[in-house]
């Protein structure tokens, strides 16, 4: 295990901006990755383990949506996951909500057994509707959704 303090800073930091990211406060956190706000709080602090990597690091990562092993690669020296979309601005997208509307509904669809096509077509326009409004994509210019249904 690295106990190089700079690799747990970096680690730490690396913690606590994706935990602002997502707008989660440090209890928040700790809820969804079932350990305890100490737990998140030593882990954002950059506390160096004193014998083995903690079992909260892990789980603390993993509510945070990090990939596995991405923890061991951020103490390693490696970008933390999620960090390069940062740089890119929104005007750069490749994708557009008609396009990202399709994906999502197809996503939703293989991970939803029993909702219907209705739902799951509802269930996107919200997830569009908040993306626009955090402006990761442009209002709409009066254009409606796609009804083609092999775009559903």
């Amino acid at each position: 295990m690295d106990r190089d303090p700079q690799s747990w800073a970096r680690l730490g930091h690396a913690l606590r901006a994706s935990r602002e990211h997502r707008g989660l406060t440090q209890p928040d956190l700790a809820a969804l990755a079932g350990v305890s706000a100490r737990s998140v709080q030593d882990a954002e602090g950059g506390t160096v383990p004193k014998r083995r990597m903690p079992y909260t690091i892990g789980r603390i990562a993993a509510a945070l949506g990090w990939p596995e092993g991405a923890v061991d690669a951020v103490l390693g020296g490696a970008a933390p996951p999620g960090d390069g979309w940062r740089t890119t601005p929104v005007e750069q997208a490749q994708i557009d909500a008609e396009a990202l509307a399709g994906i999502m509904t197809a996503a939703m669809v293989r991970a939803t057994e029993h909702a219907t096509a209705a739902e799951i077509r509802a269930a996107t326009r919200i997830a569009l509707d908040e993306l626009r409004r955090q402006g990761y994509l442009p209002e709409t210019d009066g254009v409606q959704p796609s009804t083609n249904p092999e775009n559903s």
